[in-house]
């Protein structure tokens, strides 16, 4: 039976965890929110860290630019590591600025061994400053790159394999990427190298029909429970958290959908032996 399940923490449901013990293994906030000096937020991260274990995911990293990180970002990031002493640290496979300015976006890239060079080329610098393996979120899509000479799943490999970086696997991200792009989910999953994979992402998105759009602000669809499933029948017992970015419902809510991503999770470990 797998027990690590978490949350992304919200302000919505601060109370909830400064009153109550809530059935929650880990709690994973957005690191961008704390990194600043003093104020309530980390006052309020501080009491609720005291009792549940945390990790940091961020949204500013803009991993894929090719100006190189910023280092006053990658500094700030750092002192709120060693004060929160996350058990890892992940970001986003993409870029989210040009030429100094902030896009509030995460923009994908080519699939290209440019591209490919220049992320190694960033991931060294953003783990020779954290001094631990960063862990890498493949993000949702709505174009593609002419230019593009391997898929997404050969391109994250690779990332993993050159520089020892872990993947965060989003599978709301990879179902919507795959019904948008018309390639297989399946071959997605079995792309990424057993091993390399460290947390999964459950999460929602907006049906258009011909096309969706990742809101993480709807519960977890049929279609991802089933890439779940397939997912830990891959990589095997993996943390696993429910994101909720919008349209935020009571934190029982979401508590419900971590129970069925623990159902699924245990059957499925229980058929491989894990249990």
């Amino acid at each position: 039976m797998t027990s690590s399940f978490g949350l992304g923490l919200r302000t919505q449901h601060y109370n909830d965890f400064l009153t109550a013990p809530q059935p929650v293994d880990w709690l994973e906030v957005i690191s961008d929110n704390y990194m600043v000096n003093g104020g309530k937020p980390l006052a309020m991260l501080d009491r609720i860290r005291a009792n549940y274990p945390m990790v940091m995911h961020g949204v500013s990293m803009s991993i894929g630019s090719v100006n190189g990180l910023d280092k006053e970002y990658l500094n700030k990031l750092k002192t709120l590591e060693q004060r929160i002493e996350p058990m890892w640290v992940s970001d986003h496979l993409c870029w989210s600025g040009v030429h100094g300015r902030k896009l509030h976006d995460l923009m994908p890239l080519p699939f290209t061994q440019e591209a490919l060079d220049v992320v190694v080329r960033n991931i060294h610098q953003a783990q020779d400053v954290l001094q631990r393996p960063l862990v890498l979120e493949n993000v949702s899509s709505y174009v593609e790159f002419t230019a593009s000479e391997m898929t997404e799943w050969e391109f994250l490999s690779a990332i993993s394999q050159t520089t020892g970086c872990k993947l965060l696997l989003d599978i709301n991200n990879i179902y919507v990427s795959a019904f948008n792009h018309g390639f297989s989910s399946t071959d997605f999953i079995n792309g990424i190298p057993v091993g390399s994979v460290q947390q999964f992402h459950l999460a929602g998105h907006l049906n258009n029909e011909d096309h969706l759009i990742d809101t993480h602000d709807h519960p977890v669809c049929d279609g991802v429970w089933m890439l779940y499933e397939q997912a830990l029948k891959r990589f095997g017992d993996t943390p696993t958290m429910i994101e909720r970015d919008d349209n935020i419902p009571p934190l029982t809510e979401l508590l419900e959908e971590l129970d069925t991503a623990r159902s699924i999770a245990n059957n499925v470990l229980n058929e491989k032996g894990v249990a």
